[in-house]
């Protein structure tokens, strides 16, 4: 099997490139940006690129986009002509071409104002069945581009996979207030408890997509660690989620006061991957309970490939 992947000099590009480079398929990374793991340099805004890059491929892993710290330094004319013009013509070419997958990596911030509690009201359980609310340029063109891959299953049977994941990348948080109340590696464990998934995981989210995608058709599926809270959890993790963790999760309260860690004050929403570990067979491996289990044997939580890859860094400037 051939696969095209885009964004191949990002972080889920590269990761993506890694693991299928090791494996018995035929890869072939794009990207703007030359790296050791994009393989031809170009814009999937450029439609006579894009047709030569789909020549003979199987199956599309489409990763490549403009993300939410670009929208301090982009032009929301950047994020149309990327995230919505490069998506469709990639689609238009896949149909063309009779590609048998497309997975598109969508973003959970599509859900963008959905996501916000009321503010006495319980932390929000968020499934594919929430409608989103985008509330950024980043989060309508995810929307959109999500929108045009149902559009050519609909109308030519592209068998088409959008995979919401959550927060993934390994730099520090782009909010300043989030960066100071807590150590780094303390703020992204705590994350791996409703909003975050290890990179890892999200590859293996890609790859099982590709295998289901010409039985499911089309379908969207949320890609986060799998958390330990039910519904019935929600109101108290809006104002005391660490006495939530220490019924839940054996261990969590002595290996925190061991590094010095501390809970979040308040936890606003939990991602539900339960229909992707259903109906895709994903099985992620990296959640706070494994974490905590590691954290007592001195274990890093995170994968052996979020250290390969490491930072990348924000652009700071267009």
């Amino acid at each position: 099997m051939k696969i095209l992947v885009t964004g191949s000099a990002g972080h889920l590009g590269e990761a993506l490139m890694r693991t299928l480079r090791a494996g018995v398929h035929d890869v072939v990374g794009i990207d703007v940006l030359p790296s050791p793991y994009t393989d031809v340099v170009g814009s999937i805004v450029d439609r006579r690129f894009v047709a030569s890059a789909m020549r003979g491929v199987d199956a599309v892993l489409h990763a490549a986009t403009l993300h939410k710290p670009h929208v301090e330094t982009h032009p929301r004319q950047a994020f149309v002509d990327v995230n919505i013009t490069g998506t469709l013509n990639l689609l238009e070419e896949a149909v063309a071409g009779q590609v048998g997958a497309f997975v598109f990596t969508s973003t959970t911030s599509a859900f963008g104002d959905a996501l916000a509690p009321t503010p006495d009201g319980p932390a929000t359980w968020i499934t594919e069945d929430i409608v989103p609310i985008p509330k950024n340029i980043y989060g309508l063109t995810k929307v959109a581009a999500e929108n045009l891959c149902e559009l050519m299953h609909r109308l030519h049977g592209l068998p088409s996979i959008v995979l919401r994941a959550s927060r993934f990348f390994p730099e520090d948080d782009d909010l300043p207030e989030r960066r100071d109340a807590h150590a780094d590696a303390n703020l992204k464990l705590n994350e791996l408890l409703y909003c975050r998934a290890d990179v890892q995981d999200v590859v293996d989210a890609h790859l099982l997509a590709i295998a289901k995608a010409p039985t499911i058709g089309f379908d969207r599926y949320i890609v986060s660690a799998t958390s330990p809270f039910t519904k019935d959890d929600l109101l108290a993790l809006r104002t005391a989620p660490a006495s939530v963790v220490k019924r839940l999760v054996l261990g969590y309260v002595t290996q925190f006061e061991r590094r010095g860690w501390s809970m979040l004050e308040t936890v606003d929403r939990v991602y539900v991957n339960e229909k992707a570990r259903r109906e895709l067979g994903w099985q992620p491996h990296h959640d706070f309970m494994s974490a905590i289990d590691g954290l007592s044997r001195d274990e890093d939580f995170r994968s052996p490939l979020t250290h390969a890859i490491g930072a990348k860094g924000y652009h700071r400037t267009a």
